[in-house]
Formats: structure tokens, sequence, C-alpha cells
């Protein structure tokens, strides 16, 4: 019978930095490599603080059962040790490691749990299938790249908390089983057993449960929430998530926002030992679209969009007058040192633009003072001149101008102008630029369903001064909406919030709600609003978003211990999967049966 060790550790790996050669310690951990030379066997141990080198030598004083059972150890067996730390002489020192400078002479070792051989090193840096990675998940956060992520995210929560706590502001844990509600995105629903054909909804927000903290009294709220959202996912998208939810009453816009810099530039100093400057940069949403095709631009780089239009709509050239004319919009964006570019790199350009729906891209390099475009016939040296120095060209540059609907010009332009950056090398991956974008739309007109909807949610705060045209002009209202942006990512989205009856009533009705049907869904929150509720307003700050922006990872999922793919599947638990006939059953549910091809065996 295996019995454990009495004590299974002195210190971590790293912590042995801190320790007198000559102490004897007690360590424990996974075997990260194993090198034989004959009489001599040396180990890398690793735990979660780092790695140390083992060393068992008989003529140094290893008994020989001891080396018997080095003799057996492979990668990824868990073992206790007990030796004598020494310093290595200066040419076996590893600069590698940070212990490099240091080794265990290992006295006694006993093997805790022997190990399969892993599908993939646990190392940084592996070329190995993602799929393959998240199959065997609990191997791969064993990789130091992703403990430092996970290490992160503690630290980046920790001083999250340690802020707002700082400040008076109180966690409070809201339900996760909650009332499906018909805007934004689709619910992940949850039967009922004991009402039969109803069915909850898991929160894509406490949105309305923070509101009525406020209603409550409570003043200041936050909260580390789990949120779901049944979308289409991509990298920076997962069906569930966290977010830092906070809400606050009595503190007008600004404060609040000067509140929340404060709170980035303390987590990014804890957590990363980074300084961020501030206050941040404030842009409109509209001034953010027109100048960088984008409301969420990365500003680690400088390369706006100029409007052309009205340089352009008296020209020969058809398709820029055309555009113009049916009230579309004329982009150009300089390429700067690009003038030499071939026609084939040119044209890849043209090919991403058209995955926006933009039909071409005309490029104008400027050469030695000359303008040189397949387009140039259709302008006057002037015009081209003109061209140039609106849209802040030079020689060497290449200038790439779009035309078309506006709303289409401007998403593909500003795609472009990030791949861009991102090709030229004009971003500086450890650099941090903050942002704000305000002024956001309050409505959009859904053509589909040919009403307005709410950009950011039902329960907005118009600005003061647009209140009188909810009714007669909805477009034009822009709401006390903001979102916080970081190196082009939307970190955190808010608003200030609607806390008068009759003004949500209001708003409910611009969406298309009769009050009826606003009662049925949101009575208890009009309700509320009629006992003293007090101006406040919040912001939700995605979690695994900002690790993933601080951490430099690639996806989400590099700062996630257990995520989805991007079919929405857990590939190590296999989730979602089906259930029994019983379990439907006592959920009074039936599932359809999927269509199958001919000759399969039927699937429920």
């Amino acid at each position: 019978m295996i019995r454990p060790p009495e004590l299974y550790r002195t210190h971590r790996a790293l912590e042995t930095l801190e320790v007198a050669p000559g102490t004897r310690v007690v360590l424990s951990g996974w075997v990260q490599r194993r090198r034989d030379l004959g009489s001599i066997i040396f180990i890398d141990l690793r735990d979660r603080s780092g790695i140390i080198q083992l060393v068992f030598d008989p003529a140094r004083g290893t008994p020989q059962e001891v080396m018997a059972e080095a003799d057996r150890l492979r990668s990824e067996y868990v073992v206790t040790v007990e030796g004598v730390l020494e310093r290595r002489e200066a040419h076996t020192v590893n600069p590698r490691l940070e212990t490099g400078t240091l080794e265990v002479l290992v006295k006694r070792l006993e093997t805790l749990n022997p190990a399969k051989h892993p599908p993939f090193y646990i190392e940084d840096g592996i070329d190995v299938d993602e799929t393959v990675r998240l199959r065997h998940r609990y191997l791969d956060l064993r990789r130091p790249e992703m403990q430092r992520m996970l290490m992160l995210r503690h630290r980046v929560t920790r001083a999250l908390r340690e802020f707002l706590d700082a400040r008076g502001f109180v966690e409070v844990e809201t339900p996760m089983l909650t009332r499906s509600t018909p805007e934004g995105a689709r619910d992940f629903l949850v039967p009922s057993r004991l009402q039969p054909g109803e069915f909850y909804a898991l929160p894509q927000s406490p949105q309305l449960f923070k509101q009525l903290l406020m209603v409550a009294g409570i003043e200041r709220y936050y909260q580390l929430a789990r949120c779901f959202r049944d979308e289409d996912l991509r990298a920076d998208r997962q069906p569930e998530f966290t977010q830092l939810d906070i809400e606050q009453s009595f503190l007008s816009l600004v404060d609040f926002q000067s509140m929340m810099e404060q709170m980035m530039q303390h987590v990014f100093r804890t957590a990363l030992g980074v300084e961020i400057p501030l206050p941040f940069q404030r842009l409109p949403y509209q001034e953010a679209m027109e100048k960088y095709g984008s409301d969420k631009p990365d500003l680690r780089f400088d390369m706006p969009l100029s409007d052309l239009s009205d340089l352009v709509m008296d020209t020969s050239f058809r398709v820029f007058k055309e555009a113009v004319a049916q009230g579309g919009v004329v982009k150009g964006l300089v390429a700067p040192g690009c003038a030499g570019w071939s026609r084939k790199q040119t044209d890849e350009l043209v090919q991403f633009v058209g995955t926006f729906g933009m039909k071409g891209l005309a490029p104008i390099a400027l050469v030695d003072g000359e303008f040189r475009s397949p387009i140039a016939k259709f302008f006057t040296t002037d015009q081209l001149r003109a061209i140039a120095d609106r849209a802040g060209a030079k020689t060497g540059d290449l200038i790439l101008i779009g035309a078309g609907p506006r709303a289409q010009v401007l998403q593909a332009m500003g795609a472009l102008r990030s791949k861009l950056g991102q090709e030229l090398g004009l971003i500086r991956p450890d650099e941090f630029r903050f942002l704000w974008v305000t002024d956001f739309p309050l409505l959009s007109f859904d053509e589909e369903e040919g009403r307005w909807v709410a950009e950011h949610h039902p329960f907005t705060m118009p600005r003061w001064e647009d209140l009188d045209k909810l009714e007669t002009d909805p477009g034009a209202v822009r709401a006390q909406a903001y979102d916080m942006v970081l190196n082009g990512f939307e970190l955190g989205g808010g608003s200030m919030r609607i806390y008068r009856r009759d003004l949500q009533e209001r708003m409910f009705r611009a969406l298309g709600f009769s009050m009826e049907e606003a009662q049925r869904q949101f009575g208890f929150l009009l309700d509320a609003f009629e006992y003293g509720t007090p101006p406040h307003g919040g912001i939700a700050f995605g979690i695994d978003r900002l690790v993933m922006i601080m951490g430099g990872g690639r996806s989400l999922r590099d700062c996630i211990a257990f995520p989805k793919t991007s079919s929405g599947t857990d590939l190590m638990t296999m989730a979602p999967s089906a259930v029994s006939p019983e379990q439907l059953e006592v959920l009074h549910l039936a599932v359809r049966r999927k269509a199958q091809p001919a000759g399969a065996s039927p699937r429920v």
C-alpha cells in the first residue's frame, strides 16, 4: 500500500531563491523532463511557481534505492522529494530558469502518482491543434503560459474588488434564474419542473436587478457576474462569460467615468505594474465612425480616414460622383510608405473590402512628387493634390479610396485601417490606449422588424436636450451612453439610466410596446419607479476580454479555465449532450428528432 509522505513541501520551486544553500528542503510537483547521464540523473521539477533542477547522484549521497526510483520517473509523474539546496557551479548555471543558479541534491523520493505520456508537451509555445488542447484542458492548464494567465486573472479581480470596496461599493449577488425578456440577444432557457410549460432564462446581464438595487437604496453595487448569451461565437465571444457589473446612485456621468478611469489605473498598476495616464481621451460616436470607421477604434496608431466627398463630387470619375449623388460617401486612407506596392498587393486589399460589400478600392501612389493611379486620368493635378493634402499623404505613401453607401464604406475602411495597422507593424503590442466613446444614438431603425430598437438597451437615459425629439425624430436622439475602449476592443459599456416611470413609458412607446405589453414584461420595474428612485447609472466590463488584452492572449479561450469552442461545445466534457427520456418527462418536454441521413441511426 502506498502511503503519502507526512510532509509534502517546505517550499515551492521559486521560494528556494530566498533560502540559504545547505538548507534541507521538501518539494512536490510534476516531472517536467528527465535526463539520464548514466551515473547521474537530472530531473526538472515543476510546480505552479516555476521549475527547479533535482540532482540524483550516488557519489554525492543519493541512496541507491532512490536512484532506482528516479530511473523509473517519466514526464508528468507526481513526486515528493527531500534534499539539500545547493548552488550550481558557474559553468552549469541555466539562465533560462529563474532558479537556474540552484539545484536540489535529492536524498529521498516518493512517487505519488505515475502518468500516461501526455498528448502534447507541457511547455510554452507548443504547436498543437487547439481542439487537442481543449479536449485535454486539464493538461493544457498545466502549461506555464496558461497558469500565468489564470494568475493574472486572479490579480485583476482582486484589484477590482480592492478598488470598489475602498469606495463604498457593496457586492451583491443577483439571480441566475430569471425572466426572459424580448430585447437583446437570445436567452438560454431553463424549463421549470414545478410550472410545466414555463421557463426561466439565464441572465444576459443583471441589468434590471442592479437598477432595482438602486431603488432599494444600496447606492453603490458591484458583482463579478456570470452572464449567458445564446449568440454566434467568435474569438472574443463565449456563450457564458464573466462581467464586472457596477451601478451607482447620485453621481454625475463625468464623475462616474473619472472613477472608472481611476479603477483601470489601479488594476493595471497592481496586476501588471503598468502606469496608465489619466484622463482618458473622449470621442463622440459620430466622430469615431467618421474618423476611424469604428465605434471601438484602436488608437495605438494614427491612420485616420479622410472625407473626400466634396473634393470628388464634381470630377469626371463616375464612381465617386454617383456615390456622393446617391447620398453616399467617399473616404480615403493613407498607407504610409506603400507607394511601391504591386498590383497584386492592392488587389488583395480590394478583395478584403469586398467582404464588407464595397465594390472596389482606388489606389493613388505618390512617387517623387507625381501621382500614379489607374484613375489619375479622371482628375486634374490640382484635384489630386487636394486629395493628397486632405488625406495627409506625402511622397512614398499610398492613398486608398473607397466609395459607396456611408455605413458600408465606414465599416470596410475601418476594417482596412485595422488590417493595415497590424500588417505594417504600426501597433506596439505592449502599449495600452484607453478611450471613451460617447453620445451613441439612443435608437436605430430595424428594417426587418419595421420598428425602432434600442442601441444599448431600453433603460438608457436619453440626452436631456434631445428628449423632445423622442416621438418626432427618434433617430436624432442621443443616449447618455458610453463605451470604454482599449486597443480596438470594447472593454465595457454603460449608461445613465431612466429612473422615472413617465419617461420609461415614453421609451417603451418609442420601441413599439403597447402599455399592456410593457406592463406584462416590465411591470415590476415600472411599479418600482413610483417609489422614489434616485438618478443612477453604471457600466459592465468584460473580465475575460480585459484579461485577454492585459495578458496578450489571442482569444478569450486563452484566459478562461474551461472555455467552449466556436460552436459552443465543451470538448472536454462533450457538453451539450442528450438527456434521458425520464429527465425530459419530469420536465414535461418532448424533443423533435433531428433529420437523419439515409441509413443513419436516429438520434434524439
